[in-house]
């Protein structure tokens, strides 16, 4: 039985990621802030990135690590000080579990991680594969770096596998319910022209695809982790009324009042990112949920059964 150390786990992605690998049969250690106590699958082990502290036992029988902690990037205003410390809670607290590697004392063998998509960047049309440069800006440094931290693995003899992830279709939280809100009560609208891509993924493939990174071990690198059907902004409000029932009668909003409202956050929401899953999807990947249609029709499923 397969032992799993995870960071970020009270995360949407961390939350549901444990769920799936308890129901296959593995143990998880799962890196928390504060103490609490086990469960029979689930032994938590506490950590401070910022102060540098580890529970240095999290290690112990750990076949494989996934990483997925990181400062919120839609919390707040990306001030010099915010923008410091998103980078550092995805680089600084990789280091940190790596630290515990120095001695040799461990059978860890694979790291997967979570990237982003806004790796890419603005870039128009441009179809973007896993082999494109990264932009010259906040997030697309910032997943670089992150990257980076996490392919020092190597140095330790660790496959390392990081997967650049799009918006999250899940209620539960995250991009879908703060789009969902204004069309549910009639006023939705596009976002800028409404012509920049959006990529996106189902919660439930984005889970699927961490255990199939874990658990293929021909997997190596970068890969995109969205889905095939490629959309904008537009097509992506225009579903969500058509599945509300709703009217999407509303102008776009001009991007020169997001960019008032947000600042340079307004990059999350107006850069076009035209991204591929073809890397993944070749690996031999199968996604639950490839079309929009499909991952709203059992998104809003799930919501109408709880």
């Amino acid at each position: 039985m397969q032992r799993i150390l995870i960071s970020g786990t009270t995360g949407l992605i961390g939350k549901a990621l444990i769920k799936a690998l308890i129901n296959k049969g593995y143990i998880v250690n799962a890196l928390v802030r504060k103490p609490q106590a086990d469960t029979k699958n689930i032994h938590y082990f506490t950590w401070n990135v910022e102060d540098g502290i580890i529970d240095k036992t999290c290690i112990e029988d750990v076949d494989a690590i996934i990483h997925l902690a990181g400062a919120n990037i839609s919390k707040k205003p990306w001030s010099r000080n915010v923008r410091s410390a998103i980078l550092k809670s995805r680089t600084d607290s990789i280091a940190l579990i790596y630290s515990l590697l120095a001695s040799g004392n461990h059978q860890v063998k694979t790291v997967v991680s979570a990237s982003a998509t806004g790796y890419y960047g603005n870039r128009a049309e441009e179809l973007l594969t896993e082999e494109k440069p990264p932009a010259d800006d906040f997030l697309g440094q910032t997943c670089l770096a992150w990257e980076q931290a996490v392919a020092n693995g190597k140095s330790y003899g660790l496959r390392t596998v990081a997967l650049r992830c799009g918006m999250v279709l899940t209620e539960e939280g995250g991009a879908l319910p703060v789009l969902t809100k204004p069309i549910s009560l009639g006023f939705g609208a596009a976002l800028g022209n409404g012509k920049q891509y959006i990529p996106w993924i189902h919660l439930a493939d984005a889970v699927a695809m961490y255990v199939f990174a874990l658990e293929h071990l021909g997997l190596n690198g970068a890969y995109n982790m969205v889905a095939p059907q490629i959309i904008t902004n537009h097509q992506l409000n225009q579903e969500i009324a058509k599945k509300l029932g709703k009217p999407l009668w509303l102008p776009p909003i001009p991007a020169f009042i997001l960019r008032g409202i947000l600042g340079k956050m307004s990059a999350i929401v107006l850069d076009s990112t035209k991204v591929s899953a073809e890397r993944i999807i070749n690996a031999g990947f199968k996604f639950k949920y490839p079309t929009l249609r499909e991952a709203l029709t059992a998104t809003y499923a799930e919501t109408r059964a709880k």
